[in-house]
């Protein structure tokens, strides 16, 4: 177990990202970027279509799957992932043996040990891999991976690696750990938006203007990650979906099935999970996560900034 720090030369390997989201596409262009031969997936043609005029190949990924040595699947949840590695046109069948696939979606630790046997059977390793550090990073190749697996796919997994992070953290050689991770990552981080959403109206309440709660927050003891980089949305009225509302239900509601099935009490997560699902109710589901803000605003009679409403 440790942490690696990737700046080295890179292996040319022919790869495919799955899911050209917000994080994805930052990953295949980083892949690309690399060196690697990159064929982009994703359920809307047009973002497969803009990745291929950036430099992505230009072949079906169905036809090009056994040419592949990677595939990093950057979807949304348990069930697409699933789908891509196993549904009606999986793509783990067509795979060679001895490829690897990075799981980095947001996942149960049981569904990944499932799917890393699943994998295994087919001759095809699986590095339970989620990621952290936003769109940003993912679009500069300087993501951190909280990985576990085999020393085989660590090992397949690496040239793909190299070229996409700039930490990985080596949890275990056993899939699940890495997404045991990244649930404490994502109760952090949800209560910490919510946290910051809070602080920033109760400020509001006494007279601190958004502006002002920046200013001085992000240079004292209260502030956070999350505080520093989404409550400048906020104080710009910017709500474009870097990261959604949606997210926070499915992610905080993983890590809530496990603290139950862990007979884990976690009151913070639970409030903070009522707080995005609040936003949600009030149709704010496809906007950035910093829209958790309207719902105290709503409930105090606050304006934001730039709410004309």
């Amino acid at each position: 177990m440790g942490q690696r720090r990737l700046n080295m030369t890179i292996e040319s390997k022919n790869v495919a990202v799955i899911g050209l989201g917000s994080m994805g596409y930052g990953m295949a262009a980083s892949a690309l970027r690399g060196g690697h031969k990159v064929w982009g997936g994703d359920i809307n043609p047009d973002q497969v279509a803009r990745f291929q005029a950036e430099g992505g190949q230009g072949s079906a990924l169905t036809e090009a799957a056994e040419e592949l040595d990677a595939v990093a699947v950057v979807v949304l949840n348990a069930a697409q992932t699933e789908s891509v590695l196993f549904g009606e046109d999986g793509i783990v069948a067509r795979l060679k043996p001895g490829s690897v696939v990075l799981a980095c979606a947001t996942v149960p630790p049981a569904f990944a040990r499932d799917m890393a046997a699943r994998c295994s059977a087919s001759g095809v390793h699986y590095l339970d891999a989620p990621i952290s550090g936003g769109a940003a990073k993912a679009a500069s190749g300087q993501l951190s991976i909280m990985a576990s697996g085999t020393p085989d796919a660590f090992a397949a997994a690496r040239p793909l690696l190299d070229s996409i992070a700039q930490t990985v953290f080596e949890l275990g050689d056993e899939a699940g750990a890495g997404s045991a991770m990244k649930a404490v990552n994502q109760l952090l981080a949800g209560v910490h938006i919510a946290a910051m959403a809070e602080g920033l109206t109760f400020g509001m309440t006494q007279g601190v203007t958004p502006e002002k709660f920046v200013e001085v927050i992000s240079k004292c003891a209260g502030t956070s990650w999350m505080l520093e980089n989404r409550a400048p949305h906020i104080v710009a009225g910017d709500y474009r979906p870097l990261s959604s509302v949606n997210i926070w239900p499915k992610d905080l509601g993983i890590v809530l099935d496990i603290a139950k099935s862990a007979q884990f009490s976690a009151p913070i997560t639970a409030a903070a999970m009522q707080q995005f699902l609040a936003a949600a109710g009030m149709g704010l589901g496809s906007e950035d996560d910093a829209a958790v803000a309207k719902v105290y605003a709503r409930n105090a009679g606050l304006t934001l900034p730039g709410d004309d409403t």
